[in-house]
């Protein structure tokens, strides 16, 4: 299928005001975060913690998908995104046993470009390795949300207009081909969005796109989110949560 003639699934409208869009985190690597030059890793005990924090505020973690659709409907009270960039393959072994513990559910954003590779992308390192696509249907047969985060971990406003179009659509056709299901979702590396990368991401066919802090392309296609790293414990999740309902 492609993804002009894909379902894609209804989105909130754009909301005006505090909390406009729904609170999602934003998770990479979930392993020891000893050497952690860029502060993305969290341990397993960390995350445990922190969904457990989650839950004892009536929280729960769901993927984007799921929460979007939830949040068109007005059902969105009570949910919380979790994403977990870059697909490292550490997700299989230690996010998505703490995930069922915690009864919660997330969103993988995936390089099918990179399968089996590693985050050669950063430079200071370390190598991390990434999921295989065994890895991957072993997370989707987990009940996770697989959706991309574009080919090759490029980003996306330094692209042509070619280039530009095989990180999205055609990383949108690769996932499908990989798991049986069109991805909803899409999520800018880096962060770094524009109005160009905005409108390639819908014109791909995805129904939602996550980045970071978006400012004022803020939209269902750019998402912001609240980076969640080893420091974060239930003071820094109070403040995290409360920045998030003001919108700031």
């Amino acid at each position: 299928m492609s993804a002009d003639t894909a379902q894609t699934h209804p989105v909130a409208p754009t909301r005006t005001g505090r909390s406009a869009w729904p609170w999602i985190l934003m998770y990479h690597s979930v392993a020891d975060p000893t050497d952690d030059p860029y502060g993305i890793t969290v341990a397993p005990g960390r995350l445990d913690l922190q969904l457990g924090w989650l839950r004892r505020r009536g929280l729960t973690g769901v993927g984007v998908g799921t929460l979007m659709r939830a949040r068109a409907r007005g059902e969105d009270r009570g949910l919380v995104g979790l994403t977990f960039d870059d697909g490292y393959a550490d997700f299989v072994d230690e996010a998505v046993p703490v995930l069922e513990r915690h009864d919660c559910a997330a969103t993988l954003f995936v390089l099918p470009g990179r399968l089996g590779g590693n985050n050669e992308w950063d430079p200071e390192g370390p190598r991390k390795p990434l999921l295989t696509e065994e890895q991957i249907h072993t997370a989707a047969a987990a009940g996770t949300e697989i959706a991309s985060h574009g080919l090759y971990h490029v980003d996306l406003t330094t692209l042509d207009d070619e280039v530009l179009r095989q990180e999205t659509l055609r990383s949108r056709e690769w996932i499908h081909q990989l798991t049986g299901t069109v991805p909803e979702g899409f999520c800018y590396p880096y962060g770094t969005v524009d109005e160009r990368a905005v409108e390639a991401v819908r014109e791909a066919g995805y129904s939602y796109g996550c980045a970071i802090r978006p400012g004022a392309l803020a939209g269902p296609h750019a998402l912001p989110r609240t980076h969640i790293s080893q420091a974060d414990q239930g003071l820094r999740l109070t403040v995290k949560r409360l920045r998030h309902r003001l919108g700031t």
